[in-house]
């Protein structure tokens, strides 16, 4: 017995005393606002009903879009990427759009990812991978496909970015521990290529200078990658000092995981003898001990303002570069108190 054919929006529209126009509007969540809610519901029941699905491939031979946006990760088992692709995804989705994620990881050619995603069609790009000084940005304007950065921003500003205010972030941090009384801080700064580590450390820099605080008893340890092991052994080199800091800011909520490490291994207690910092504030950073006291970004909030920004770029490509900046916060816990408590 031959297969059933599979049914059309015109089988659709027949059962609705509808026009196909009418149907594919109604399916359509960029045009669904044309059609009456009634008859949508209708109409969406109807398709339901039959078992119709909405060709997407067919819709992107006639619109010359596909309906899929590519999304460039850095590392994908970082808890605190998570919440920013929530933001990204369901953004996306709400305006039919579906997203394929790649995890760029330490070996992967973020060039060769991107060329392999604009193969497959991608209607645009949002990318958490880019270094400050990044070939990638200019290959993706050279290729005229609409992209937005998230979370990290380039030297030169050439791509519309939603992220957080790094420099403000490591201030408030700051001013905690000083308010605290601390005036040994030392800083776990992120790797220095990447805007987030060089933001954060500049900001560090100049909120321990407008505190009054000497470049002496303000060291800094600079790693080559997030991670906790990397965040061990910086802490270990600041708290092998002569002059030993009393506080301890790391430039995300991993080091300062691997500032605890470190602390156990030198019999020091966090936060009688050391206070620690983090910064983002991660999934489950307030189920650690001591729970950590950090400065949290509005993840999911930089993932929509990205997604945002990346949909208006695909109306209008010749819009100007949009940077939207958002303001973290701090969120006091248990790993900081005052100095000589």
């Amino acid at each position: 017995m031959a297969a059933a054919s599979r049914p059309t929006i015109k089988d659709v529209a027949a059962r609705c005393g509808v026009h196909p126009s009418t149907v594919s509007r109604a399916l359509s969540p960029a045009m669904k606002h044309l059609v009456a809610d009634d008859v949508a519901d209708r109409i969406k029941a109807a398709a339901n009903a039959l078992g119709y699905r909405l060709n997407m491939a067919a819709k992107g031979l006639r619109t010359g879009r596909s309906g899929l946006i590519g999304v460039l990760a850095p590392d994908i088992a970082d808890p605190g990427f998570p919440p920013v692709l929530s933001g990204i995804t369901d953004h996306l989705n709400a305006e039919g759009y579906a997203t394929i994620v790649v995890d760029v990881g330490s070996n992967g050619s973020e060039q060769d990812l991107v060329d392999r995603l604009i193969a497959r069609g991608v209607d645009g790009l949002v990318l958490a991978t880019v270094t400050l000084r990044d070939d990638v940005v200019k290959h993706c304007l050279d290729a005229a496909l609409p992209v937005v950065l998230v979370n990290r921003v380039d030297a030169a500003g050439q791509l519309p970015s939603a992220a957080s205010d790094d420099v403000a972030g490591m201030r408030l941090a700051v001013e905690h521990l000083v308010a605290l009384g601390h005036q040994r801080i030392g800083h776990v700064a992120g790797p220095q290529h990447v805007s987030t580590g060089a933001r954060r450390r500049a900001g560090f820099e100049a909120s321990v200078r407008d505190a009054g605080l000497s470049a002496r008893h303000t060291p800094v340890e600079t790693v080559e990658a997030y991670t906790r092991a990397a965040g061990r052994e910086a802490a270990l080199r600041l708290l092998a000092r002569r002059i030993r800091p009393t506080a301890i800011v790391a430039a995300n909520d991993l080091l300062a995981l691997g500032v605890y490490d470190a602390l156990a291994v030198r019999g020091l207690a966090c936060p009688h003898d050391v206070s620690v910092v983090g910064h983002n504030d991660m999934p489950f950073v307030d189920m650690v001990a001591p729970p950590l006291t950090t400065i949290r970004i509005a993840q999911r909030g930089m993932g929509e303002a990205a997604a945002r920004l990346l949909l208006a770029r695909i109306a209008g490509p010749e819009a100007a570069s949009e940077h939207i900046v958002l303001a973290p916060q701090l969120i006091i816990r248990g790993s900081t108190i005052a100095c000589g408590h």
